[in-house]
């Protein structure tokens, strides 16, 4: 019998499905995207393109770029691991978006600053120091062991003993264990050791139960402190502590770790030095609260190391040479000096290894960072510094199709290095990758095959897409972006005249060549130059935190500094808690009301008690992404209903804090309502441009240039006479370059000494006073190169920067 054939014209059969061309996926498809403030955005995104997003700060491009697009890329990776491994990977949530297609691999190079671990630096973080150690341990005379042995991160290693092998017949084997290390024994591969000032630590006139302990943190009744040494049974809590024994003084101050019971609590008793060194000293200082890192600087003094003399490296390690060169020489050298050193080797033996490492250093010197070294801590790297070392990796990869995602990598960057950065960016499309880029420079818009500008405003006003399509198109667009596109500022007819000075001598900080330079006061100074010129170095080396702080004490005005380093805060954390608004507002409600005024804190007694003030409820599904639902008792609002009865001005806490920064300024400032605390508060929000941000917002929703605003409004409230802002122009717009402008003038005019870090020219051509550093950067930097007004420098042409600001100002 034979069995009826099927047949062809089945609709359903795979035969009859149109043929795919597998050449047609050449866009990114985004449909219906609602990340944060994004407003049902659909976009279509041309592959293998350098595509530029840009819009005021606040419009919606990192929620479109970066949480939905890379992450959900970053996501469906993830999840091709098996079960077991994603258990070991961050949970990622999926984006709020109803379609994404033609998704590639994303690599994403953000400016999130590198970890700030003491034995962290730019050599480790990008592997050179682990080719230098292999070079090493091969070439070196005399040896010195393996690879280990020319690491500052391990240490010398001897055990001997026995073990039991269970197989078969259990067998007792002796066995003995070394390896050999290269961290220096006496500071632990840090290169510096700390000196301890006891007189910091405690009064010796007082006893323990009379509270001699003058730490931070450390009253006499904390349980896990100070009850652990006054009721160890080791030391006499009665008995001032001068008066101790030479056995109690060791104990007290050294003892090792050993159990004592506290309220038969078994708790662990150790001596006061390693208790300090392990809580404070094994931190970094800049993640601190300040109150616990002025205790620190205060109590701990650091010197470099006597015995490695700052390398980190064993004394063996130091000893072993490639002709009359160190690896710990290698690591101080500057990059483009070692980079040389390396292309004078020949051995055929290491040819892979030499020609991995010349392209490596070689990529440091093309991308503007051969002025560092390899010894330099990465906690200690800006911003855009950290963002183009983790750019080292990827610029001789061979990978092809994959989309690249940039947040404005000409940060930092001098207007002559930007066209550096420009030709890295165009050669990744050009290996057939797709290039996204979130930027406001014009320069880096200009060489965009795509440009999506997004707006019209920020935060609730922004999260559409106001145009897509080519650079000239943007130019006659409408947009925001369009008509600012050409701006240019003017240099200033009149400078103001100076009141007095600051004077500098003999700076000479990292690369600063024992540089004198005087700082005037009462104007708006722009210090400028290429990166890594000594600009930062000079101002906070010198002035912040160096000798100049006592000049400027002296001439009766204190220095504010606010600088690039990243806003702390959780999801928990927003405008109104950072700023320290929230605290009047909720006085406010409590006196109006009776009631006391921790009520009114979502983070205390009036959180709703279903989600314990988050608002939103978090389920954890293991290894895959949680769910969080919004909250069903108090509906997102985070308090509990009772607190919500409560009201001030006719509004109850939860809807003064869904307020804009605008509307709340009108709300604070006039009627029953009025609270000039608070209207204070807002009016720094305001002028620095955030009047449109809710003041619940969390802190995670924010921008960086949103974060830095928000940090530079909070310093406005501190008592000082001089202003140090590092690239305030960090993360804003075009359109936003000119409120600064504006902001910077009034802190000038209300009596402060404002002093600007920056590259943006609108900025230099806006200043009193310029004083340029160069010519180049690192050993060929850290002198003074021109100082006087905007017009003089335009005149002359006679620096790098004289020649780019002439350039902009169409002189």
């Amino acid at each position: 019998m034979t069995r009826p054939r099927r047949s062809a014209a089945r609709p359903d059969a795979p035969s009859a499905q149109a043929p795919v061309d597998p050449d047609s996926h050449d866009l990114i498809r985004v449909h219906g995207a609602r990340v944060n403030n994004l407003k049902d955005v659909s976009i279509e995104i041309p592959k293998r393109r350098l595509t530029v997003f840009t819009g005021v700060s606040g419009s919606g491009k990192s929620s479109l770029v970066f949480d939905t697009i890379a992450a959900e890329s970053q996501r469906l990776i993830n999840e091709t691991y098996s079960a077991f491994v994603q258990g070991f990977m961050p949970t990622l949530a999926r984006p709020e978006v109803d379609v994404l297609e033609g998704l590639t691999t994303a690599i994403i190079v953000d400016q999130q600053r590198l970890g700030s671990d003491p034995r962290s630096t730019v050599g480790t973080v990008t592997d050179t120091n682990a080719m230098l150690r292999i070079l090493f341990s091969r070439l070196g005379k005399p040896y010195a062991g393996s690879p280990n042995a020319f690491s500052f991160n391990v240490p010398s290693v001897r055990a001997s003993g026995a073990i039991t092998v269970e197989r078969g017949n259990k067998k007792t084997v002796k066995a003995t264990f070394s390896r050999t290390g290269g961290m220096c024994p006496r500071c632990e591969g840090r290169g510096s050791v700390s000196d301890i000032d006891l007189a910091q630590l405690y009064d010796d006139s007082k006893s323990l139960s009379e509270g001699a302990f003058t730490i931070p943190g450390w009253k006499s009744d904390s349980f896990w402190t100070v009850r652990v040494y006054s009721e160890s049974g080791l030391l006499d809590p009665n008995k001032p502590i001068r008066r101790f024994t030479k056995k109690e003084m060791q104990d007290f101050l050294y003892h090792e770790p050993v159990k004592v019971k506290v309220e038969g609590v078994n708790l662990t008793y150790e001596g006061l030095i390693p208790k300090i060194q392990k809580s404070f000293l094994s931190k970094d200082k800049e993640s601190m609260q300040p109150h616990i890192r002025e205790f620190v600087e205060r109590a701990v003094t650091f010197t470099t190391c006597p015995e490695c003399e700052g390398t980190r490296l064993t004394e063996a390690a130091r000893s072993s040479k490639i002709g009359k060169v160190s690896i710990a020489d290698a690591c101080a050298m500057q990059i483009s000096d070692l980079a040389e050193w390396v292309r004078g080797l020949d051995e055929p033996s290491v040819a892979p290894l030499l020609a991995a490492l010349r392209q490596t250093l070689d990529s440091f010197v093309e991308i503007g960072l051969g002025y560092l070294a390899l010894e330099r801590p990465s906690g200690t790297l800006s911003g855009g510094e950290a963002q183009r070392v983790k750019m080292i990796r990827h610029l001789g990869s061979s990978l092809t199709d994959t989309t690249y995602v940039f947040d404005e990598p000409t940060i930092g960057l001098h207007p002559h290095d930007i066209r550096r950065m420009n030709e890295l960016l165009l050669r990744l499309r050009n290996k057939g990758n797709t290039v996204l880029v979130v930027e406001h420079k014009p320069e880096t818009i200009a060489i965009a095959d795509h440009v999506v500008d997004l707006g019209p405003g920020a935060g609730s006003a922004g999260g559409t897409v106001c145009f897509e399509g080519s650079v000239e198109g943007l130019r006659k667009g409408g947009t925001v972006t369009g008509r600012h596109f050409d701006d240019r500022a003017a240099v200033k007819e009149s400078v103001r005249t100076p009141r007095g000075k600051l004077s500098i001598r003999g700076a000479s900080t990292n690369n600063l060549q024992d540089l004198d330079v005087d700082i005037p006061l009462g104007v708006l100074t722009v210090v400028t130059g290429v990166a890594g010129s000594g600009k930062s170095s000079l101002v906070y080396g010198s002035l912040v935190k160096g000798p100049g702080r006592g000049a400027a004490a002296a001439a009766g005005d204190g220095v504010v500094s606010v600088d690039q380093s990243a806003i702390k805060g959780s999801r928990r954390s927003n405008p109104a808690t950072y700023t320290g608004l929230l605290e009047p507002i909720r006085k406010a409600f409590a006196k109006a009301n009776g009631v006391k005024p921790a009520l009114f804190s979502a983070n205390s007694e009036g959180a709703c008690p279903n989600c314990n003030g988050a608002g939103v409820v978090f389920t954890d599904l293991a290894m895959m992404a949680g769910v969080a639902s919004t909250c069903e008792v108090c509906e997102g609002k985070r308090f509990d209903g009772s607190v919500l009865e409560y009201r001030f001005g006719g509004r109850d806490i939860s809807e003064v804090l869904a307020m804009s920064v605008a509307e709340a300024e009108e709300f604070f400032g006039a009627g029953e309502a009025r609270t000039p605390a608070a209207h204070t508060i807002l009016g720094r929000l305001a002028d620095v441009g955030l009047g449109y941000i809710s003041l619940g917002q969390p802190l995670t929703t924010l921008s960086g240039g949103e974060r830095q605003r928000l940090k530079l409004a909070t310093h406005m409230g501190e008592k000082g006479g001089v202003y140090v802002l590092d690239e305030p122009t960090t993360g804003l717009h075009l359109a936003d370059v000119e409120q600064l402008l504006g902001l910077l003038d009034r802190l000038v005019d209300s009596g402060k000494s404002v002093i600007v870090v920056e590259h943006h020219q609108a900025v230099m051509a806006h200043a009193d006073w310029i004083i340029d550093l160069g010519p180049g950067a690192g050993h060929d930097g850290g002198r003074v190169v021109f100082e006087g007004t905007p017009a003089d420098l335009v005149a002359a042409r006679s620096t790098i920067t004289g020649e780019h600001l002439a350039a902009y100002v169409g002189a």
